[in-house]
């Protein structure tokens, strides 16, 4: 028999696979079972063992191959993969290459010699086909290079997988989830106008994007948000509300906010978050605010000016004359547009007990004028809720047991670059299992909403300047690697990433328990998921082993599929 030139294996989604590491499964994974309206991925991990150098093609047959969506997993660089103190549970910790950003499959793959390199195959949660048994076949083809054009294409092999399509349909999403969404950062990376059509059909997509990946919920500036700013810097201005001041007066326009809306209805998006109305860390300043120097009424080619900022202090008179102009009047869009349910507010990101007088001022005047409607903000002192002063906690996951132990209702949790010891994240060096166990915990603990900071931050920290994700994968030196963004700007639209497709993965686990849930009972879900453990499950402890998830997965199917 001819020597064989691919070796090519079929691996689960948790796999990462590197290029300069031999690559070795920890489970045979020719097989799954998925629900129907769920999203279902799995891998095919390639290696050339030829002498040369190939140009490969991929042809796919079998009953999923009009359903299946194929993408090369392309490599990404990292020089700060994690923090020097990070414990071990990653899979390296040293700069270099990393599996990442998806790119749809095209005409040819490149085949290098003793490179291990991956595709990823994804069947949307749109796919119809019934319950029943369904396979997929792929199978490559090379030729030798740099003389490909004429040189004779080869077999190089093969590689099977069978997927079980069962009855029973994946319920809906009940978590609140957002990932928070840079629209400035859409517009400086394309170089266009802000809310240009071109950049009204790019947010567009990527919204659309969002939403495939488990969002419902949508950061909407109203005021370009105050978010990851440098004291005295700028982001670039994304506005939705048209702000005019004509001899000591405000009016507002709310047309773009509208088209807005719109594009969120057209999209899914179930729920607005409002930009926060102070700056981050403290609630010390107010956001940027631009406004047309002249009456709406009579306006020309006027360039809108800024009228605050970080040097207007958050208690000044003049801000809170604003405050008091302006909010009434986005109560009354609210209310006019039937939102009432849709909405949230947030006044200052992630305070400390050390800004507990400017956050409490802050509320007092939000509330003066929003009433019942919800506030919500990241934090992680507990104190602020058991003042009262924050209705809807969204608590670090790595400081959340407070919040667990005093039965906190309708409990939200986040995690970004500080919570890199123990808990869940998404770093490029860290095991899918430990993004995807998210899932897991979230049906556990009962969690109601999820938050992130950087669906698409593509800057470096604080906004200090722009970054080209392709090559700048942690903020510049700040952030670890996987941290500030999902997506990646394609050069037509958004490319997405092997850590939003696990994410996602551990979104539907938590749907699938709560599936299970209404076939049988909370307390046998909960046994289900206990037994083996050493301890309870919980944000911190939870196994470490790939098959322990997938097994667990397996064990629901099977219960559930007994259940039709």
């Amino acid at each position: 028999m001819p020597e064989k030139k691919l070796h090519l294996i079929t691996a689960s989604s948790l796999e990462k696979i590197f290029p300069d590491e031999p690559f070795l499964p920890t489970a045979d994974y020719s097989e799954a079972s998925v629900l129907q309206g769920e999203r279902f991925s799995y891998q095919a991990a390639y290696c050339l063992t030829a002498d040369c150098l190939m140009s490969g093609t991929v042809k796919v047959s079998g009953t999923l191959a009009n359903h299946a969506f194929i993408y090369e997993i392309g490599l990404v660089p990292s020089e700060l993969p994690n923090f020097p103190d990070a414990d071990d549970f990653v899979l390296k910790n040293t700069p270099g290459l990393y599996p990442d950003v998806l790119y749809p499959l095209g005409d040819t793959l490149s085949l290098i010699p003793g490179q291990w390199r991956s595709l990823w195959i994804t069947i949307p949660a749109s796919c119809t086909l019934p319950e029943g048994s369904y396979d997929l076949t792929l199978t490559f083809y090379g030729k030798k290079k740099p003389d490909f054009e004429h040189s004779k294409e080869e077999l190089l092999g093969s590689c099977h997988f069978t997927l079980h399509r069962l009855a029973a349909v994946l319920p809906p999403q009940t978590l609140l989830h957002t990932e928070w969404f840079h629209s400035d950062c859409i517009a400086d990376f394309y170089q266009i106008p802000v809310f240009s059509e071109k950049h009204w059909e790019l947010i567009e997509q990527y919204v659309q994007t969002a939403v495939t990946y488990g969002c419902n919920m949508l950061l909407t500036p109203l005021f370009t948000p105050p978010l990851d700013t440098q004291i005295g810097g700028e982001r670039t201005t994304v506005q939705l509300i048209d702000v005019y001041r004509f001899e000591g007066t405000y009016a507002f326009s709310f047309e773009k906010l509208e088209r807005w809306i719109a594009l969120c209805d057209r999209c899914n998006i179930q729920y607005l978050e409002f930009s926060h109305l102070f700056t981050q860390w403290g609630a010390a300043h107010a956001p940027k605010i631009m406004a047309f120097p002249c009456d709406p009424n009579h306006l020309t080619e006027e360039t809108p000016v800024k009228i605050f900022g970080w040097e207007t202090a958050a208690d000044s008179p003049e801000y809170k004359e604003f405050l008091d102009a302006f909010l009434p009047r986005l109560v009354h869009f609210i209310v006019s547009h039937h939102l009432e349910k849709r909405c949230y507010f947030h006044i200052s990101d992630e305070p400390h007990k050390e800004h507990l007088p400017a956050y409490l001022y802050a509320k007092k005047l939000l509330k003066q004028h929003i009433g019942e409607f919800p506030i919500m903000d990241a934090l992680s002192d507990y104190d602020f809720y058991e003042q009262g002063i924050v209705k809807i906690p969204i608590s670090a996951s790595d400081f959340i047991e407070p919040f667990l132990e005093n039965k906190v209702p309708g409990l939200w949790t986040y995690y970004c670059s500080g919570e890199y010891k123990d808990v869940s994240n998404r770093f490029f060096c860290m095991p899918s299992l430990r993004n995807r166990i998210l899932g897991v915990q979230l049906y556990y603990y009962g969690i109601h909403g999820f938050l992130h900071w950087g669906f698409n931050f593509w800057n470096a920290a604080f906004s200090t300047h722009h970054i080209n994700p392709f090559q700048v994968t942690d903020a510049d030196l700040t952030f670890p690697s996987g941290d500030s963004y999902l997506v990646y700007p394609g050069e037509k639209g958004p490319l997405s990433s092997l850590r939003a497709e696990v994410l996602m993965e551990g979104l539907q686990d938590m749907r699938a328990l709560q599936l299970l849930e209404s076939l049988t009972s909370r307390n046998h879900v909960l046994s289900l998921i206990d037994e083996g453990l050493a301890a309870p499950l919980t944000f911190k402890e939870y196994p470490h082993e790939d098959s322990w998830l997938l097994t667990l997965r397996k064990r629901c199917y099977d219960e559930i599929a007994a259940a039709f």
